[in-house]
């Protein structure tokens, strides 16, 4: 099955556990077996919860916690997300973060390495060194969430300072060969590239039509129009290019989106994007099932092997000479079942007009 690195719920009223679960539904449908929330979370103990259950029809649900940045009110850079971070301007916050995540049960942390273009404060070099140690005292680590201002510098300080990931790719600048460099010396550390903009094209509607109501594809219907009239963005450019890079410099490559905005599709529209910035079709399905499963520590995941659980997707076209195949499911298979995506589909589509 494929797996999602990166998910993040849109506002705290919806925060609850009823759409949660619909979430994980929706990401099971989609044939993802697993997704991991990466630092967002409205409710931490709800998190915690969930993840310690077994849903059926549904993707396990991973989390990080709430991540870390130099205040609370500098992480996320949407207003409603304002608060939901750990504050860490000392070495001992930091430390005192970790612990409290560990006791906690989290093996990875977020923490936000990012000034909002000069707006907050951002997570000093030596209170992100002491988390970065103490975390891998715990055994636990580390993913960081670059800027836009400085981010190509910061990647390689926190290269330097032993980070373990990148939830996305540097994205205010081309990486140089520095960076190349520092990515050679430090083979173990993955990014999962979350690459901007609109995800969804003309060809991409009768297919979401499937789960979405009409208003929700209409709208897809003006992102994906202006898509076709203006091309991708400047940022989606950069990251792409920056993409390719890593993959040159033989770079861990995870695949994650912010799939709590648009749950579960994302995944395939993000396979087919990554396949268009110089990944194969094979690597970028690699990147979401076996690399995957190694970022998130699921041994019993990411490939299809004896003593793995089987977690699978069908499909009745071949993803290797088209990517865009991989949305082209016949059957989802989680712990052995197979998912009801017909029961699951109707209950998405019931009263929708």
């Amino acid at each position: 099955g494929l797996t999602n690195v990166r998910d993040g719920t849109h506002s705290k009223q919806n925060y609850t556990r009823a759409n949660l679960i619909e979430h994980l539904e929706r990401s099971a449908y989609h044939g993802v077996a697993a997704t991991m929330s990466l630092g967002l979370e409205f409710d931490e103990a709800l998190a915690f919860a969930l993840r310690d259950e077994v849903i059926t029809n549904a993707a396990r649900f991973l989390t990080s916690g709430r991540g870390i940045a130099a205040t609370p009110m500098a992480g996320p850079q949407q207003d409603y997300r304002l608060g939901i971070p750990r504050g860490a301007q000392t070495e001992d916050e930091g430390r005192r973060a970790v612990e409290e995540l560990h006791g906690h049960g989290v093996d990875i942390i977020k923490i936000w390495v990012d000034d909002r273009r000069g707006s907050v404060p951002k997570l000093e070099p030596e209170v992100y060194r002491a988390i970065i140690d103490e975390a891998h005292v715990r055994g636990m680590r580390v993913t960081a969430h670059l800027g836009g201002t400085s981010g190509l510098a910061d990647a390689k300080d926190l290269l330097r300072a032993g980070v373990d990931g990148f939830a996305h790719t540097v994205r205010d600048r081309d990486i140089d060969d520095e960076y190349m460099t520092l990515v050679r010396e430090y083979p173990d550390v993955w990014t999962v590239p979350n690459l901007p903009g609109s995800p969804v094209t003309l060809d991409d509607l009768q297919w979401l039509s499937e789960t979405l109501p009409p208003f929700e594809v209409e709208n897809l219907r003006a992102q994906a129009e202006r898509l076709a009239a203006d091309g991708p963005s400047e940022s989606f450019a950069l990251q792409c290019r920056n993409l390719a890079r890593n993959r040159e410099a033989e770079m861990i490559i995870g695949l994650g989106t912010d799939s709590g905005v648009s749950v579960g599709w994302t995944t395939h529209t993000e396979l087919r994007d990554m396949a268009g910035c110089g990944l194969s079709p094979m690597e970028a399905i690699v990147a979401a099932t076996r690399v995957n499963a190694e970022i998130l520590g699921l041994d019993d995941l990411g490939t299809v092997a004896a003593g793995k659980r089987a977690e699978f997707v069908v499909l009745d076209a071949d993803p290797l000479a088209d990517i865009r195949n991989t949305r082209r499911i016949a059957a989802v298979y989680l712990g052995g079942e197979e998912v009801d995506r017909d029961a699951l589909r109707a209950r998405f589509m019931d009263g929708v007009r």
